[in-house]
């Protein structure tokens, strides 16, 4: 499991008040001037504070994981880990899934190559997160039959489906998606070590991987722990 003292904590982002709002609909004229105000306070107040940080940042980046997670608005890593500007690599897309490896041009691989076989990054975390769509699309794959791209996209979460249907087949659903949200974080940790570039850094023992679910109604990260064969609340303490 990895170590929380391990993480270098941000203990400031500059995050403006407009997100504090999230839950009242605002116009799009409003959000564009809440986005430029918050531009604004970055380039007067957050950057000027760190300045030396950003100038050492434009020289180079040398993250310390790569942080795969869903496209998931509600996902915020570096919030949720209090981490920096050039410490995480991060990959998003709908589901936090990934493609087993071939030879055929994907995005999410050419990430995976890049954080590991040329950043060298120590730790890859896979996290999901509670209400997910699709994990909800894995489960009733007929209500995406008329988006064809994501129908498409969901088939890389297929085998935690499987695995659902057969292990947990009578569970109530509200279980189900649970389930099958850890389960697909699994499935792609799997998918994960197909990638050449993953399985040699593994051999040379060089390289961590840890499977994440984040709850957003609680705040808790749950960590897939081996020794247990369950997803556990992280850090303990």
């Amino acid at each position: 499991m990895w170590h929380a003292s391990s993480l270098r904590h941000w203990p400031e982002h500059g995050v403006t008040r407009m997100c504090d709002n999230h839950e009242k609909p605002v116009s799009a004229e409003a959000f564009a001037d809440a986005l430029k105000a918050g531009v604004l306070q970055f380039r007067q107040s957050v950057f000027p504070a760190r300045k030396a940080l950003f100038e050492e940042l434009a020289k180079a980046q040398n993250p310390d994981a790569l942080f795969l997670t869903c496209a998931d608005s509600r996902v915020v890593p570096a919030l949720i880990t209090q981490t920096g500007p050039g410490q995480l690599f991060v990959e998003r897309n709908p589901g936090n899934l990934v493609p087993l490896y071939s030879e055929q041009a994907v995005g999410v691989s050419a990430s995976i190559e890049y954080a590991v076989a040329v950043l060298k990054v120590k730790h890859v975390v896979i996290c999901g997160h509670t209400d997910c769509g699709v994990v909800k699309a894995l489960l009733h794959p007929e209500k995406v039959a008329d988006l064809p791209a994501v129908a498409r996209w969901t088939g890389f979460g297929a085998q935690a489906r499987r695995r659902l249907l057969e292990e947990h087949p009578h569970a109530p659903e509200e279980e189900q998606l649970r389930i099958l949200t850890e389960l697909n974080v699994l499935n792609q940790i799997d998918n994960l070590s197909t990638h050449p570039s993953v399985r040699k850094a593994l051999e040379e023992r060089r390289l961590a991987i840890h499977g994440w679910v984040y709850h957003i109604d609680s705040g808790e990260v749950r960590a897939y722990s081996a020794d247990t064969g369950r997803f556990e609340v992280w850090p303990d303490a």
